[in-house]
């Protein structure tokens, strides 16, 4: 299946992601100590939240992904939001992308070769229970539940103006059986599909990356596959076990090396991480990768670095 993702590649040989949304947002000011994180300036700051999408953009980003991450249902009724107001703040987290690349391409006296992306974000079932099982995979939680979980946000979501649907830092196989049979009710939308890793070939869960990779290959909608918030130092690996057996775009985005300690609400450093995020992305796209950004704890000044791969068609 095409997808605005093939064009980008062709002309520039590369997709640049952007990267983290909630080290930037905390960069300005913001403080993320909450259960909601970077939702909760949907909320409180949207402006905010437009100002960090703009600059994404301006050092290169072909695509933004919105401030839905952490936006769920469950989420929201924790923290005593009503459905209605849950429906509004995903919606606009939309909505806050688009007006941030209008605002972009607004600048250009020609129109853009390349019109930037808006990725509709969705994190795992672990984001909504905000205790950090996205990186380490759930005990005794079905396929059904994964699906009920979900199938409401994806159902506003499908229903909004965001060029694909992004589901990030997806830690086990079950929840990504889950997201692949909803997909098959919202034909109407393309969609990545990232997951957590704890090493060079494992999920956070202990299941084999290659066996993810592998359910996922006959989901026309999935243009995307591949692996984020997980240290530099594995990426290379995953990509070698995802080149032969997928035809699907490769993504990584992964963090700056660090563990996120759920507990302490903490990033702690980790040692192994000695090359420049310019040298790996060089790697991870000779190895095959063909989208690159960064999660977690990357900046601007990483996602700018990127332009330098670009090799014009």
């Amino acid at each position: 299946m095409t997808s605005p993702f093939h064009q980008i590649i062709k002309e520039q040989g590369l997709v640049i992601l952007d990267g983290a949304l909630a080290t930037e947002l905390e960069a300005r000011g913001a403080n993320l100590n909450h259960a909601l994180w970077s939702a909760k300036l949907l909320a409180e700051n949207p402006a905010l939240i437009q100002k960090v999408h703009e600059h994404y953009l301006q050092v290169g980003a072909n695509v933004i992904s919105t401030a839905s991450y952490q936006a769920s249902f469950l989420g929201f009724e924790k923290q005593g939001y009503t459905k209605q107001e849950a429906i509004h703040f995903l919606q606009n987290s939309v909505q806050l992308a688009i007006d941030a690349r209008d605002q972009y391409v607004k600048q250009f006296t020609n129109p853009l070769s390349i019109k930037p992306l808006v990725a509709a974000s969705i994190g795992p079932y672990g984001a909504a229970l905000a205790d950090g099982s996205e990186y380490t995979g759930y005990k005794n939680v079905s396929v059904k539940t994964l699906m009920e979980f979900h199938e409401e946000r994806l159902v506003v979501l499908s229903n909004t103006q965001a060029d694909i649907l992004a589901f990030e830092t997806i830690p086990c196989i079950e929840e990504a059986l889950a997201i692949k049979e909803l997909l098959k009710l919202h034909p109407q939308k393309q969609a990545w599909i990232s997951f957590s890793c704890k090493d060079g070939s494992h999920l956070s869960s202990g299941e084999l990356f290659e066996d993810a990779i592998k359910l996922l290959e006959d989901a026309d909608q999935i243009i995307g596959v591949g692996v984020n918030c997980t240290p530099p130092a594995c990426i290379l690996s995953l990509i070698q076990i995802a080149k032969p057996i997928t035809s699907k775009v490769i993504l990584v985005y992964p963090n700056k090396g660090e563990t996120y300690n759920a507990i302490d609400k903490v990033w702690e450093h980790v040692d192994g991480c000695k090359l420049t995020f310019f040298e790996n992305a060089t790697m991870w796209l000779e190895a095959g990768a063909k989208a690159i950004g960064g999660c977690c704890r990357t900046s601007p000044a990483d996602i700018k670095q990127l332009s330098e791969l670009i090799v014009k068609a």
